[in-house]
């Protein structure tokens, strides 16, 4: 019923839908000349040959997914992958193996739906973490298309809110052949919720690579800092800028030359953060390219950098924790020896935020005080943050067969005959 509904209303929904398309173009929020793509109209020829389409929403999850697509690929598979947004498009312009094509995902509206997969025909579907759009799903599934959801994971609160309609969870869930669960929590959700053949095999997001950085420009950058104490705020939201100002304000008192790096969730909050800031003295990697010694906090609102900025601070703090709740991924800092500051809510990566703090990686602040106390102690401690960065680095190795392993369950998809 609930799913009949759902479908209903999406059918008649295309004039708002394309209203809202334009809207967000007019924003920049999608890239215009592409919006057809958002309504399934695909603008590449479909290449010859067994294709596996893959799905990552936004950043985070496109990128995990590029150790698999690069298996794939190596298999002999044509790959096609879909994201969401204007900056997981432009990344997957720079990273994606040759021979890959990038579209924008279709909204999950029955035609738009229907005419992408008349377009591409998928032999084979991978979709990432917790994207569950019913209408594609059902096409999926009444097309009989083996279908993969990698590094499933479900938040709290989607959780409780797909248990509040267990039977259309299980009917969204039947279009996946196989779950591959980023923990065994996530995997006991899933089966919960209905989910046929689940394992839980790691998240792949931890198996990575480090994010890359360039060379000249990370010399550049180190060579702008010089012998300062820096520390970096990574990813953070609105409301978590004024923190990061405040905090700064209350640490120069001991550390006159102290610089703080900032580096947005969203390159485009970078103006109203620098105006959440009053008092220092701020300046936008956008406008100038270098952090001068007259600078107090540089907001590097550009993207696709936060790798360099991981590797010129020893000490970070991830967003998304303390004012807004959930926590950005604390795997990729961790990855390339930083010592961790995490807010109190760490919901969306609770695993590895648990394992790391174990570890001696990570600390966990629940208020703006302990962040000043826990920041101002590792400034003034080279030994006690490279402690901690050693840490996370050995926690890390113990992911690093995630890749290797799932790219193993997918096998008999891409060698045997078709799976149902």
């Amino acid at each position: 019923m609930l799913r009949l509904l759902y479908r209903s209303l999406t059918t008649i929904a295309g004039a708002p839908l394309r209203g809202w398309l334009n809207y967000r173009a007019a924003r920049g929020k999608e890239i215009a000349a592409r919006l057809p793509e958002r309504r399934g109209i695909a603008s590449h020829a479909r290449p010859i040959g067994k294709l596996a389409w893959f799905h990552g929403a936004s950043v985070g999850e496109a990128l995990s997914l590029l150790p698999i697509v690069a298996g794939v690929r190596g298999a002999g598979w044509g790959v096609l992958v879909t994201t969401g947004t204007v900056t997981s498009a432009a990344l997957m312009a720079e990273r994606l193996p040759a021979g890959c094509i990038h579209q924008f995902v279709p909204l999950d509206r029955p035609a738009w739906v229907r005419a992408f997969l008349a377009h591409w025909e998928p032999d084979l579907v991978i979709w990432s973490e917790s994207e569950l759009w019913p209408n594609m799903l059902g096409e999926i599934g009444d097309r009989e298309i083996p279908a993969v959801l990698l590094n499933a994971r479900l938040s709290d609160k989607a959780f409780r809110g797909w248990r509040r309609w267990p039977g259309f969870a299980k009917s969204v869930l039947a279009a996946f052949d196989l779950v591959l669960a980023q923990s065994n929590a996530d995997a006991e959700r899933f089966r919960a919720l209905g989910a046929y053949d689940v394992r839980a095999l790691g998240n792949v997001k931890l198996a990575a690579a480090p994010l890359p950085a360039d060379v000249t420009g990370l010399a550049a950058l180190k060579a702008a800092i010089g012998p300062r104490p820096v520390w970096l705020a990574a990813s953070i939201h609105p409301g978590e800028d004024a923190i990061v100002g405040r905090v700064h304000q209350a640490l120069k008192a001991r550390l006159p030359d102290l610089l703080t790096l900032v580096v947005p969730r969203h390159a485009d909050k970078g103006r109203m953060m620098r105006d959440a800031m009053p008092g220092l003295r701020t300046a936008l990697r956008s406008e100038t390219k270098a952090a001068g010694p007259d600078v107090e906090v540089y907001i590097a609102d550009t993207m696709g950098e936060l790798g360099l900025f991981f590797r010129a601070a020893e000490l970070v703090f991830m967003g998304k924790s303390l004012a807004v709740g959930g926590g950005q991924n604390p795997a990729e800092p961790a990855l390339l020896g930083c010592a961790l500051i995490l807010g109190a809510d760490m919901s969306n990566f609770r695993e590895i935020t648990a394992e790391l703090t174990r570890a001696g990686a990570a600390l966990q602040v629940g208020s703006e005080a302990a962040m000043i106390e826990a920041l101002g102690r590792l400034l003034a401690d080279k030994a006690a943050r490279e402690r901690m960065g050693a840490a996370g680095r050995a926690v890390m190795a113990l992911h690093a067969n995630a890749v290797k392993e799932t790219l193993h369950a997918l096998t008999p998809y891409l060698t045997g005959p078709k799976i149902r």
